[in-house]
């Protein structure tokens, strides 16, 4: 097809809206529930979209419908323009109200307990009137947030090359140690091995993470088994009550540790493990003015807890 055909007049907002939401739900009936209109609007808007395109952007069967090659490029697209316009109706509402606007931060474990903390109370003591919404997810569920525009930036561990449509900016690098309880039995032991400390309860990342692959490999080589005894979290706060009212051992990362005063590191290194903190962003939309604050706080802070790690 011809691009120009995109600029032609034809191409509505409400064609993005309605094929997003289509391939969000997989079918024309749940779309057509979800956005309060009837399946016939639905489907005569998407029939004149795949017109416009002069491709098929779904493939349908009895249960449902999945995106064609040509739709999942389309749906990128479209997810995109819609995050953009969002966000100006946004950056516009607060501009008029003399604010500089919300930012909302997705994190995953690293990098949240001292490194957002700092680089918040540094931003609103700047822009009081910045609004910091900071949400708590898996790493699947954050960027489903950056690409559609829910979520402006997020924190935590990078691994491997960004997905398409976003792009990592690595702050520092963080060891990652094994921690348990003050008074713990295993804090007695000089550099226990893997094989004594799997005798207490684990508290391990939840499968299909990077850091649980890690230990994964880690317990491989030295022919140990995972601990029977475990619980799979990576919420903070009941990793944190868990350890503290049991005799559970953690792989955290060094900050996270160390900055509680109620953990102790275990001697025993993990030489092979240690990530890499920084941001995750979209690469095909600007930050909004709140965003690009609190991004610059976060480089100033991560500069100062880089020294501390050494």
């Amino acid at each position: 097809m011809e691009s120009e055909k995109l600029l032609d007049g034809r191409l509505k907002l409400r064609h993005l809206t309605l094929v997003t939401a289509v391939a969000d739900q997989g079918s024309v009936i749940r779309a057509a529930q979800e956005l309060h209109i009837t399946q016939p609007v639905v489907t005569r808007a998407l029939h004149d979209l795949e017109t416009i395109l002069g491709v098929p952007l779904f493939e349908r069967h009895h249960r449902g419908m999945t995106l064609t090659l040509y739709g999942e490029s389309f749906v990128g697209h479209a997810r995109t323009v819609l995050a953009q316009l969002r966000q100006a109706g946004e950056e516009l509402t607060h501009l008029a109200a003399g604010n500089l606007g919300t930012v909302t931060i997705g994190i995953h474990l690293a990098g949240s307990n001292l490194l957002l903390p700092r680089a918040i109370a540094a931003l609103k003591a700047a822009h009081p009137s910045v609004t910091v919404v900071v949400r708590e997810a898996d790493p699947d569920t954050l960027r489903a947030g950056l690409l559609s525009g829910e979520i402006d930036l997020t924190l935590g561990r990078l691994i491997g090359s960004p997905p398409p449509r976003l792009t990592h900016e690595q702050l520092y690098r963080e060891p990652v140690r094994l921690a348990a309880r003050a008074g713990h039995p295993a804090h007695r032991q000089r550099s226990p091995s893997l094989a004594q400390l799997r005798r207490y309860p684990w508290v391990l990342p939840i499968d299909r993470t990077a850091l649980r692959a890690e230990l994964e490999e880690l317990f491989t080589h030295e022919n140990v088994e995972l601990p029977a005894d475990r619980v799979e979290c990576t919420s903070m706060p009941t990793l944190r009550h868990f350890l503290l009212s049991t005799d559970a051992i953690a792989a955290l990362p060094l900050l996270i540790a160390t900055q509680d005063a109620d953990l102790r590191l275990i001697d025993t290194p993990l030489k092979s493990i240690s990530q890499a903190v920084g941001i995750t962003r979209p690469s095909d939309r600007p930050l909004s003015p709140a965003a690009e604050a609190l991004h610059q706080r976060l480089r100033e802070e991560a500069g100062e807890l880089a020294e501390l790690l050494g």
